[in-house]
Parts: structure tokens; C-alpha cells; sequence
């Protein structure tokens, strides 16, 4: 499937998840969600293993292996530029990076259905401190990682690369519009037993 239409598919379904009609439900993964996990949380014993055999570029045209990153913590986010909820994301993953990195958090952002020449000046505009990667039609980080049915898509993968969780969309709100604080609160809680 193309570009342009893995796009819509996912315009739609983010759409769907934002308007509360349940993207985050429609997850058919044996990974739990990083809303049902608690702050006690830890990766199910049986979580399925990252491949992190990856190299992908970065927005100076380095080459980046995921490999690089086993032994972190590490959050692992599919989004694109035109994605709103990936708007909400980023400034809350921009904070946790500051509060976790010294004890091995890294966060990860891959452009995915997207122009990757929009990365540059939307990083520089969210102020994002974390690498951001090119996954544009890559279909083995698809494969491996996937389906990416909708954006923005965030696995959380332990230490010893078990994906702990597996986050479609934004987390459930309290109210109707979503805070940074709320989605920060989410993903902390399924980070911190983790670090």
C-alpha cells in the first residue's frame, strides 16, 4: 500500500480515536495498552521481543541503529507532521525525556506516513530533544512494529527489548480536550517501573 493511502487510512482512523470512537480498542495486539497499565505495572513475562535491527537515518542524514538503543528504556513513537494528536504527544514525550533520560530513557520518533523534508522545522517548532528518524515507507519497520493503522503509534520496550505497551492514539481523557500533563501522567506511569 502506498503512501498516500496508508495516510488516509490512518488520517481516519486517528480521527476516529480523537473523536472517542475507539481506534484504541480496535488494537488486535496481545501487548497491553498504556492506559490499562498501572503505576505498578511491569512488561508482561511473556511481552514479544523488539526488533531493533534497524538502521534508519536521522535529520542530518546519519545513519541510526535502533540496536544502539537496547539496554534503555525506550519509547518508540510513529507519528507525522499533519497528525493532531501527535501534536498533543510530543511536548509531553519532550518532558518525560528531560525528567528520565539520566536514568536510561530515550524516546524515539519516527516519521511515518509523511513527507520526512517536514521533519526539520516541525522539530525545531516543538522543540523536540530526542532523535527523530525516517520509518517513510519502510515496510519492514512496519512489519516489525506494526500494523500502523493509525497515528500516533508509541510502544514502550523495556530493557531487555520485551514491548512492555503498545498505544494507539491518545490515552482516554478526563474531559474533552486533551492536556499535556494528561498524556505525560499516562506514559509515565507505564515508564517508571520500567527505569
Amino acid at each position: 500500500m502506498g503512501t498516500t493511502a496508508r495516510a488516509a487510512i490512518a488520517c481516519l482512523a486517528t480521527s476516529l480515536a480523537v473523536a472517542g470512537a475507539g481506534a484504541h480498542s480496535a488494537v488486535t495486539s496481545s501487548v497491553p495498552s498504556v492506559v490499562a497499565a498501572s503505576a505498578d505495572a511491569t512488561c508482561p513475562a511473556n511481552a514479544k521481543k523488539a526488533n531493533l535491527d534497524f538502521t534508519l537515518k536521522d535529520l542530518n542524514g546519519r545513519d541510526v541503529k535502533l540496536s544502539d538503543y537496547r539496554g534503555k528504556v525506550l519509547l518508540l513513537d510513529f507519528w507525522a507532521t499533519w497528525c493532531v494528536p501527535c501534536k498533543v504527544e510530543i511536548p509531553a514525550f519532550v518532558d518525560l525525556y528531560k525528567t528520565y533520560k539520566a536514568k536510561g530513557f530515550e524516546v524515539i520518533g519516527v516519521v511515518a506516513m509523511d513527507e520526512f523534508t517536514k521533519a526539520k522545522p516541525f522539530v525545531q517548532q516543538y522543540g523536540i530533544n530526542y532523535t527523530v528518524l525516517n520509518g517513510v515507507d519502510r515496510e519492514d519497520i512496519e512489519d516489525a512494529f506494526g500494523p500502523l493503522f493509525a497515528l500516533p503509534t508509541s510502544l514502550i520496550i523495556a530493557r531487555d527489548g520485551r514491548i512492555c505497551a503498545r498505544h494507539v492514539g491518545l490515552p482516554p481523557l478526563k474531559g474533552k480536550d486533551a492536556s499535556v500533563n494528561e498524556v505525560k501522567e499516562s506514559f509515565a506511569a507505564s515508564i517508571r517501573p520500567l527505569l
